[in-house]
């Protein structure tokens, strides 16, 4: 088992929270990511929480804004997506193939 396995998830959400660079959140943002056959509730927290870290780092880096800033907004409509996808009387249809 890997150290990273053994940190909990609050704790790599808390990481990936803190981090300062737009490298840092892909970093830190694979380390959360749900296995790709995850429950899609999982995957549309995910997107969602990622969302705001790309957010919150495209303040910090600068240099990085607008991609950061893109970053935010491709995972926030991911996440909103699968939400709208799973709410009572929805088609289904989230684009995640599944």
């Amino acid at each position: 088992m890997s150290k990273d396995q053994r940190v909990s998830q609050d704790e790599l959400w808390r990481r990936a929270r803190a981090v300062t660079t737009l490298q840092g959140a892909h970093d830190a943002l694979v380390k959360v990511m749900p296995a790709p056959a995850a429950d899609r509730k999982l995957w549309s927290d995910f997107y969602l929480r990622s969302a705001e870290v790309y957010g919150r780092v495209a303040e910090i880096d600068r240099g990085h804004h607008h991609e950061a800033l893109y970053w935010a907004q491709r995972e926030r409509e991911k996440g909103e997506e699968i939400a709208k996808a799973l709410a009572p009387g929805a088609s289904g249809h989230d684009g995640s193939g599944k």
